[in-house]
């Protein structure tokens, strides 16, 4: 697993020569109607286990959360199932709203 910083994430995001990864968004559904990275999609952490078999393990893995922590869990889990290129944003939204995009709602 590796810690993406948001920039990182954003050049990833706007690179059309790149794999586009899978934006896996583990909050919960109020914190994602406040504010999330277009294209994400929702899992909420507790959901996880039940949905293994919905994540395209053939994409690379960005794991979302609000500050990082429970995103970092997930993608260990991940790991641990044997999904390879697994990724957890580091800081969370809260670090994309400082660095890439200031206009973004934060709670």
């Amino acid at each position: 697993m590796t810690q993406l910083p948001a920039s990182e994430l954003s050049a990833w995001l706007a690179d059309g020569a790149r794999k586009a990864p899978l934006l896996l968004d583990v909050r919960e559904p109020w914190e994602y109607e406040i504010c999330r990275i277009p294209g994400s999609r929702l899992m909420p952490m507790g959901s996880i286990g039940a949905s293994l078999e919905s994540i395209d393990d053939s994409l690379p893995i960005v794991c979302i959360c609000h500050h990082g922590a429970r995103s970092l869990q997930v993608a260990f889990a991940l790991e641990r199932q044997g999904m390879r290129e697994v990724y957890n944003l580091a800081g969370g939204l809260a670090a994309w709203a400082r660095q890439v995009d200031p206009t973004m709602a934060t709670y």
